[in-house]
């Protein structure tokens, strides 16, 4: 086995005397298994996740106003459920790489997932609103932590598993990143600005919530048939399944842990959610406390689709010309710079209008490639241990990703009080003015930095050609 100083100083060539398939190679001589049908049909799964995703969201709402649940329980059990959600995301990873069926281990979880992903929907807004208030807390904790704990997890581990089953090719991950962010983006964002005029349009009752939540849920059973008709997977041919599906959980996780590269995409996506979770939840503070306007946040976030777009269209390109780790690495270093300029004139309209427009545009890159990232670590891991561990590394690593998604939530409730932050005042002391600004500026700015600084370690990019056709001489002997 070479070393990996050896890998770094060789320049992988095509394979001689091998006749190139119809889709021929990447740019790094790996062979490339996907059209263009295929990643449509492999972006679609992201409807079902982010339809599953806004919605629970937006059930804070729906339960304290439309069916009478208060705050503080909805609070708990949204705490519950994602506690769950994080414990069942590592039993899923080792259910994925035990799956055995004719359509492999991950794509037929995308089958099976059609019926039950349309009855979780439903069933999340079929709460009795004329029972007790005990009854309500039971029905809302088991229909979300079926929703989110069992059904979310049964496809998000699965089809993040798909990324690394269904091609080698970096060059095809990406564009299936790409592709996957872009649909994910656009039903979050229907989602987030639809269906409260929507439902209210409907009547504004629990009847409305439940007819919406059809129309979503049957979107995403057909989302979720249309991967499955699109994917194939192609790396499973040729391992040992036996010795890989006899790998105890424990030892899986000790193998993941030894896998640099898994460890750095865990801290790293664990610190970008944090980003994505303080950028979605804290504006209306910044627009309503700072700025003195909570209607500002509908336009901040009307411009704000601006380098949304604009990041999605030069992602692409971006791969192709600096790689994937650099393409993540140029836009956080674009965060840190227009984050830190903010901190300067941190109460200037204008500079949270453009600057944070930047900073948006920055989280775009790790927003596409991100999953790219953690599942090229599953041939790295191969290639050290012998040992490929498809769904453990996505399920492992969505853990990280939850658990900061559940820790930022966090902090924000926790520095609001540590400033003395209430709700009730129309003019807030100045401790609660800097909290907002250290929810808004300050930490963001901080997790920019900490995660560049992870992916400066992230050196994969340049050993993956050479790690793959290793893997592949391996095989042939």
């Amino acid at each position: 086995m070479k070393t990996e100083q050896e890998i770094l100083s060789n320049n992988p060539l095509k394979s001689p005397g091998k006749k190139k398939k119809e889709l021929g190679l990447d740019s790094q001589g790996i062979q490339k298994t996907m059209r263009f049908h295929h990643y449509l049909g492999d972006g679609a799964g992201q409807v079902a996740l982010n339809s599953i995703n806004g919605l629970i969201g937006m059930l804070t709402y729906f339960y304290t106003d439309k069916v009478g649940i208060a705050a503080a329980t909805v609070g708990t059990i949204m705490l519950v459920s994602r506690v769950l959600d994080a414990i069942t995301d590592l039993i899923m990873g080792k259910v994925v790489d035990s799956t055995k069926s004719k359509y492999g281990k991950a794509r037929p979880w995308m089958l099976w997932t059609v019926i039950p992903t349309l009855l979780a929907i439903i069933l999340l807004f079929t709460l009795p609103a004329d029972a007790s208030a005990t009854t309500k807390t039971i029905y809302a904790l088991i229909t979300v932590t079926f929703a989110t704990a069992i059904i979310y997890t049964a496809i998000a581990i699965p089809y993040g598993s798909l990324m690394a089953m269904r091609t080698k090719s970096s060059e095809e991950r990406s564009k299936m990143g790409i592709t996957r962010s872009v649909f994910g983006y656009i039903i979050g964002m229907v989602i987030a600005i639809i269906l409260i005029p929507l439902t209210n349009m409907l009547g504004g009752d629990q009847g409305a919530w439940i007819k919406v939540a059809v129309v979503l849920g049957l979107l995403s059973s057909i989302s979720l048939y249309m991967t499955f008709l699109a994917s194939k997977e192609q790396n499973d041919v040729g391992i040992k399944e036996e010795q890989e599906d006899n790998i105890p959980f424990f030892e899986s996780i000790k193998l993941l842990f030894k896998n640099k590269y898994w460890v750095i995409m865990l801290f790293a996506q664990l610190f970008i959610n944090m980003m994505y979770v303080l950028s979605g939840s804290t504006g209306v503070y910044y627009t309503k406390y700072i700025l003195g306007n909570e209607n500002l946040v509908g336009i901040m976030g009307a411009v704000g689709l601006i380098p949304v777009f604009l990041g999605f269209a030069l992602v692409g390109p971006m791969i192709k010309k600096f790689g994937l780790t650099k393409t993540a690495r140029i836009g956080l270093a674009l965060g840190i710079i227009a984050t830190l300029i903010r901190c300067f004139m941190p109460y200037s309209f204008m500079a949270a209008l453009i600057l944070g427009g930047v900073a948006t545009f920055a989280t775009i890159p790790m927003m596409s490639v991100g999953g790219v990232l953690v599942n090229n670590t599953v041939e790295y891991g191969e290639w050290k241990s012998g040992k490929r561990l498809v769904g453990m590394v996505n399920s492992a690593n969505s853990f990280g990703v939850k658990i900061g998604s559940g820790l930022a939530a966090a902090l924000i409730g926790w520095i609001l009080a540590f400033g003395n932050y209430d709700g009730a005042l129309a003019t807030q002391p100045d401790s609660a003015i800097t909290s907002i600004l250290v929810l808004t500026v300050y930490l963001p700015l901080a997790l920019f930095v900490i995660t560049y600084l992870l992916l400066r370690k992230y050196d994969l990019d340049e050993k993956y050609p050479q790690i793959v056709k290793e893997i592949e001489e391996r095989k042939n002997k």
